[in-house]
């Protein structure tokens, strides 16, 4: 079995206090007797392996905000003098040292931690040092792959973000058409990745035929949800289209384009509709 990770292992006895479930290799983690669920012997459960306060194996059915050698948005829980405890869904919350830190860190405020193995204590710790954990080379990823995203810090240059849990990435301002927040993970594409391994993200597909797709898809369905009316033209203003669409005024004009084209909707001066 393995720590910090979900396992997926058997009932192998019961006392009156507690369950015991064994991997493969009959070793032994107790699941405490809080799991309310009937259990035969040999029942497989997945659940997620931690250490308790007194540095013993436990399982939980409950799924953790964070696994080992992943990144999360987590909150701040409490802070003593060894550092600060994150909020990570389970009775043990997850330390992150002052040495991991890279700013002062308050109780309440959210912060973007990756989990690891502590090899000297055998414990898992929390780090918000990204760039210790991202790779920089030998980058698997090029222009135009859909990639997962997790947004986290907001700077006079965009959105970063880390990029299916391996890179580190960037949405340039000039590229965010709709509203998004820091802690959300959401899909993005591939705009260009670079020599020094910086790679620069969209949110909407690459490509003429790809972005038309999705904004039309857009367009239809807030037609549909309109009685087939939609107060909103080629003529409105940026802001406005990017209120209700979360796309530029060129991307808009495009799809309000081919829709036109296609005989789906016709443009009036003041309105679209659906034919």
């Amino acid at each position: 079995m393995q720590l910090g990770k979900i396992n997926k292992l058997k009932l192998g006895r019961t006392t009156r206090f507690a369950s015991y479930l064994v991997d493969d290799k009959n070793n032994e983690v107790q699941l405490p007797d809080d799991f309310k669920e009937q259990l035969n012997l040999n029942d497989e459960l997945e659940v997620f392996i931690y250490l308790n306060s007194e540095d013993q194996y436990v399982a939980t059915t409950t799924k953790p905000l964070i696994e080992l050698n992943r990144f999360a948005y987590l909150q701040v829980k409490d802070i003593n003098k060894v550092g600060a405890f994150m909020d990570i869904g389970i009775p043990k919350d997850l330390l992150v040292p002052f040495a991991e830190q890279t700013e002062q860190m308050y109780v309440g405020n959210w912060y973007l931690v990756f989990m690891f193995l502590d090899e000297e204590t055998d414990r898992l710790v929390g780090s918000c040092k990204e760039n210790d954990f991202v790779f920089k080379d030998k980058i698997d990823i090029e222009r135009g792959n859909t990639v997962d995203l997790l947004l986290y810090r907001k700077t006079e240059n965009g959105m970063n973000a880390i990029v299916n849990n391996l890179y580190k990435g960037l949405v340039f301002n000039s590229d965010i058409h709709k509203n998004i927040k820091e802690g959300t993970t959401v899909k993005g594409y591939v705009k260009n990745v670079r020599e020094d391994g910086k790679i620069d993200l969209v949110l909407e597909p690459i490509g003429y035929k790809e972005s038309i797709d999705n904004a039309t898809s857009l367009i239809l369905d807030k037609l549909k949800k309109n009685d087939g009316v939609l107060h909103i033209t080629d003529k409105s203003s940026p802001e406005i289209i990017k209120k209700e669409f979360g796309l530029s005024k060129k991307a808009f004009k495009r799809s309000l384009g081919s829709l036109y084209k296609k005989n789906i909707i016709e443009i009036l001066e003041d309105c679209v509709k659906l034919i």
